[in-house]
This record gives C-alpha cells, sequence and structure tokens, in this order.
C-alpha cells in the first residue's frame, strides 16, 4: 500500500483500515453462512421421519423443526448474497495496494448492508443454529429416550446463555474500543489541524515582513 502520511490516523489511513475492516466482514460472514446453511440443510435432509415417529414426536416440536430449519437457512442466504454481491467490489480495490483507490471501493455506501450480512451471519445465525441443535435432539432422539432429548435440552440452556453473554460483552467493548480509536484519530486530525494553521500563520508572517523589506 502506498504511503499517505507518516501518522496511521490520517483520513486516507482512517478510509484503508475500514475498508480491509469491511472486507473481512464480508469473507467471515460468506464461509460461516455456506457452513451452517448447508449444515442446516443436511441436518433436515438426513434426519429419519416416519409413522411412528410422527406418533411419538409432538406436533408442535415437528413444526418448530421445519421453522427454525426453513429460518436458519433463509438468514444465511441473505447474509451470503449481500456478501457476494459487494466483496468482489471491495477485493478489486484492495487487490490494487493502493489507498488513494479507497474511494472507489462501495464499503462506505453499502456499510449498513455490511453490518446486516456479519449481524445475520454471527449473531442471529449462530443462535438459530444452536435452537435447531436443541431441536433436532428432541425429534431424533424422542423414539428412544425422552430423557436423551430433555438432557440436550438442558445441556443447550446453559450454552445459549452463554453465547448471548458474550455476544452482549462483546459488541459492547467493540463498540468501546471503535469510538476510542475514533476519539484519538479525531485529536490528532485536530492537532494537525492546528500545526497546519500554525505554519500558514507563520508563512504569511514571514511573507508580509518581506514584502515591506522590499517597499522599504
Amino acid at each position: 500500500m502506498s504511503q499517505v502520511g507518516d501518522g496511521l490516523n490520517t483520513p486516507m489511513q482512517l478510509s484503508w483500515r475500514k475498508l480491509q475492516l469491511s472486507r473481512a466482514k464480508l469473507k467471515a460472514s460468506s464461509k460461516t453462512s455456506a457452513l451452517l446453511s448447508g449444515f442446516a440443510m443436511v441436518a433436515m435432509v438426513e434426519v429419519q421421519l416416519n409413522k411412528s415417529t410422527e406418533s411419538k414426536v409432538p406436533e408442535a416440536m415437528l413444526v418448530a423443526f421445519a421453522v427454525c430449519t426453513t429460518l436458519l437457512v433463509a438468514v444465511h442466504m441473505m447474509a451470503l448474497m449481500i456478501s457476494t454481491c459487494i466483496l468482489p467490489n471491495v477485493e478489486a480495490v484492495c487487490n490494487v495496494h493502493n489507498a488513494n483507490l479507497v474511494h472507489e471501493s462501495p464499503h462506505e455506501r453499502l456499510h449498513w448492508y455490511i453490518e446486516v450480512a456479519w449481524g445475520f451471519s454471527t449473531l442471529l445465525g449462530l443462535l438459530l443454529f444452536l435452537i435447531e441443535i436443541a431441536i433436532l435432539c428432541w425429534v431424533k432422539f424422542y423414539d428412544y429416550s425422552e430423557m436423551a432429548a430433555w438432557s440436550a435440552c438442558i445441556v443447550l440452556i446453559p450454552v445459549v446463555f452463554l453465547f448471548m453473554i458474550f455476544a452482549l460483552h462483546f459488541y459492547r467493548s467493540l463498540v468501546t474500543h471503535k469510538y476510542e480509536v475514533t476519539a484519538s484519530g479525531i485529536r490528532e486530525l485536530e492537532a494537525l489541524k492546528q500545526r497546519m494553521d500554525e505554519e500558514d500563520i507563520e508563512t504569511n508572517r514571514t511573507n508580509n515582513g518581506n514584502y515591506n523589506v522590499q517597499i522599504v
């Protein structure tokens, strides 16, 4: 990447880092969504359902399994579609390794789409996947042992709880970190502007002094 300035918080460097972050989010979202949606489809296809299963497993559980699987695949497909559409345009700019071309990337204009894909793939998609596991265990093991189905649900309850706590803590820490970095960048830019203003004032004084000397 071409060097734009000595500081790491110049406007061009900040835009370049934001571009790289958007690229990483889109890549992670694309890989995660493709993997988890594939697992969900395989689980729905491979689960063995027959007349005896239909008579034993509660119908509400079968409906929940169908709805959760469909919603899980739909959410990950949405994230995958957004990532697939935006990522090539971002990659085209990143592969040039020139910070002066950052403005040609659509990551700023499509910022909310990138965040939606990231949220669908990580937070909502993973939460639905955990719920899918609980429902799948119920549908799969209810014929053989109702206790096994309840055991799977009981084990997943604290896992989901810990997952939500980690997600909230992670996003809160991330927002705090972004605020601190942005505040630091603003302070550096203000200091740089003040220094440039002082240099301009000094330059004007020098020019005025030379002009007065020439008049005398």
